[in-house]
């Protein structure tokens, strides 16, 4: 309290005179309309500048805030974009013929469709993993198929995925025939193009041409006959020359490939214990 007193009695003379230039401007700008409307006006611009500056502070401020959920809001409308994009292609896609003859051979088969997870074709023994599992009802040694022709085979499965042994593997060997004969033989992989197989065990009396089509040949419980695989590009014998070696151009770009279906079979495992059952037998016999 005493300091507050000093304080006064040593600045009294300068707090006297503020005082009076404040009683005077208000005097000023109270009674005269011309001061009074220069002094609202300059007030008022002097507010508002002081508001811009507290909202321009303000908005820099939240700019991260802002700036997340424009980032939010941009990988919403992409991936809407995107799906979009998909459902268009489906719906204007002019199917092939082949597309078209691979789709009737699977009518009244179900089919489950899968996404391709991960894929490889650039090694000898190649890979592929799809969207779909012991879950949905895949089992191994069930077959994959594209719209383009057969993909591979199912190899192992885990609750929500499966790896499928593609055509691009040295241990693939599928049973196929040349369409419209019953000459068969085993399709294998050797490792070269990821767009060709060879066809062997074609006997050298069989009649067919470059170009003919290469199917399944519906001797396993795997894959239904009649499924594209590809078509004769050249034709060759086997080492002792005792068949034909038959190279393929596969209908499947497995370099290309985002959506495939698991073939399921009403008694395929039915068909694989009997025949697992035959072999045991022979096996025993010898």
């Amino acid at each position: 309290m005493k300091g507050l007193l000093e304080f006064l009695a040593k600045y009294h003379h300068w707090l006297t005179f503020l005082l009076l230039e404040v009683a005077s401007f208000v005097f000023l700008f109270q009674f005269n309309r011309y001061q009074g409307s220069v002094w609202l006006t300059t007030a008022n611009a002097v507010v508002g500048y002081i508001d811009a500056c507290e909202r321009d502070i303000l908005n820099y401020l939240t700019l991260g805030t802002v700036n997340e959920q424009l980032m939010r809001r941009n990988l919403f409308l992409e991936q809407h974009n995107e799906e979009l994009s998909r459902r268009l292609e489906i719906l204007t896609h002019d199917s092939t013929r082949t597309e078209l003859l691979q789709a009737e051979r699977l009518r009244g088969i179900k089919l489950l469709p899968a996404k391709v997870v991960t894929n490889s074709i650039t090694r000898r023994n190649n890979l592929l993993t799809i969207s779909v599992g012991s879950a949905d009802g895949v089992q191994t040694e069930m077959g994959v198929v594209s719209g383009t022709g057969i993909v591979g085979i199912v190899y192992m499965t885990s609750e929500h995925y499966s790896i499928v042994l593609p055509l691009l593997n040295s241990r693939s060997n599928i049973s196929c025939r040349l369409r419209g004969s019953s000459y068969f033989g085993y399709l294998r992989w050797e490792g070269d193009s990821p767009l060709l197989a060879v066809l062997d065990d074609i006997p050298l009396h069989a009649r067919f041409k470059v170009g003919d089509i290469v199917e399944t040949s519906g001797f396993s419980s795997i894959f239904p006959p009649g499924l594209f695989v590809g078509r004769v590009k050249a034709i060759g014998t086997s080492d002792d020359g005792l068949n034909y070696k038959l190279q393929v151009q596969l209908g499947t770009d497995l370099a290309n490939l985002q959506d495939v279906s698991v073939v399921l079979q009403e008694f395929q495992a039915e068909q694989q214990e009997l025949e697992s059952r035959a072999d045991s037998l022979n096996t025993q016999a010898q």
